[in-house]
């Protein structure tokens, strides 16, 4: 059996421990293991007539080859935001006709598929979040065996309680939480930690959960600033330190305002995030008087080796997804339940979304964790 892998979408920690772990559970059975380098691009600009093209994107792998690459974060085999069945006119491949007659965004997934067959692969297995496991799930209605391991900061890949990454961005969080209370006591100060999360808040609610900030502010609840100033000047107050700290996720919202956005949309229809924890800070000061730090944690979270955690949780998602493959499994996602590693239907990813449950575990009065119930929920509460 020939294996495919890929890596899409941003980058997490983690990756490549998964990467290694799929190799080496393949090749003790015999089996062989090709990357497929920068995700679905790789598919895309992949000229299967050229061999120094097909040398370009794949890169053959073997137990020595991987050894040493789940000590460092990122990804080996490179990332991107390609979706082949959404092409805009000027990223076609110079070697692509469109489809005639078609409009633009076009849909190569014929020559992605062609790029599959030459290159002689039995099942895929893509890594990465909703966005890059979407296609992956176009694919395998298109008969190509899939098998995905999802993954993402945000933790909100619809049909498994855990994804490869959000640990160590939660960890990274709370240690850049903690040291920023220094500079911010010492200067009396409010702080506004902006950090990733375009539709869930959980990275922003867990991160100030853990690391005891005053507020947190998430993208499923618009914040009134008049509210939050009033809270955030009566907790530095309080505080025998005269500071406060509030957290948002960079794809929150002021009340009667949009989403902070720049740039143009992607295959997936989405614009680059950031830049609403400086707004927030403005309004902030402007409001209260007080001083503001800001701070953009942004890819700091996502930077570095992964913790222990993202460690196990790679590692076992790519044993499964190794076996699922060698078992002639397909359509599968590899995925965490109720505490139990399991598998769903690829087709599990589309059928709902992932957020914070307000209800359960934050008050939109207060701006605030508020976990009401810990029993029965999973290790991350989410």
């Amino acid at each position: 059996m020939r294996i495919g892998i890929l890596t899409g979408g941003g980058d997490v920690p983690g990756l490549n421990a998964a990467i290694k772990a799929v190799v080496i559970r393949a090749a003790e059975k015999g089996h062989e293991v090709v990357g497929l380098r920068r995700g679905w691009a790789g598919l895309l600009y992949m000229d299967p007539d050229h061999p120094e093209s097909l040398r370009e994107f794949t890169q053959p792998m073997d137990m020595n080859w991987v050894r040493t690459i789940d000590r460092s974060g990122g990804t080996i085999l490179h990332s991107s935001r390609t979706h082949p069945g959404k092409v805009k006119a000027d990223a076609v491949p110079d070697f692509l006709q469109p489809p005639e007659g078609a409009e633009p965004p076009y849909d190569f997934t014929p020559h992605a598929m062609k790029v599959i067959d030459t290159l002689g692969i039995d099942v895929l297995i893509p890594i990465g979040g909703d966005d890059t496991l979407s296609y992956g799930l176009r694919l395998h209605q298109e008969g190509v065996p899939v098998i995905a391991i999802p993954k993402t900061m945000d933790n909100d890949v619809h049909g498994t309680d855990y994804c490869i990454g959000f640990s160590t961005a939660v960890t990274r969080g709370v240690q850049f939480i903690s040291n920023l209370r220094t500079s911010t006591g010492s200067h009396e100060r409010i702080a506004v930690v902006e950090l990733f999360g375009r539709y869930s808040g959980e990275t922003s609610l867990i991160t100030a959960y853990l690391a005891g900030v005053d507020r947190a502010v998430i993208s499923e609840v618009p914040v009134d600033i008049d509210r939050l100033a009033a809270f955030l000047v009566a907790d530095r107050a309080s505080n025998p330190s005269n500071y406060a700290m509030v957290t948002i996720s960079e794809g929150a919202v002021i009340e009667g305002g949009e989403m902070s956005l720049r740039g143009e949309e992607d295959a997936y229809g989405h614009r680059k995030l950031g830049g609403i924890g400086e707004q927030l800070g403005s309004m902030l000061q402007a409001v209260t008087g007080v001083n503001i730090i800001n701070q953009t944690i942004g890819y700091l979270m996502r930077s570095g080796s992964p913790d222990s955690l993202d460690l196990m949780v790679a590692n076992n998602y790519a044993v499964m997804a190794a076996d699922l493959a060698m078992e002639g499994q397909s359509g599968r996602m590899v995925a965490l339940r109720g505490g139990t590693y399991t598998n769903v239907p690829i087709s599990t990813i589309g059928e709902g979304v992932k957020r914070v449950d307000v209800g359960e575990m934050y008050d939109p009065e207060q701006y605030k964790p508020k976990i009401r119930h810990v029993g029965g929920k999973p290790m991350f509460l989410y």
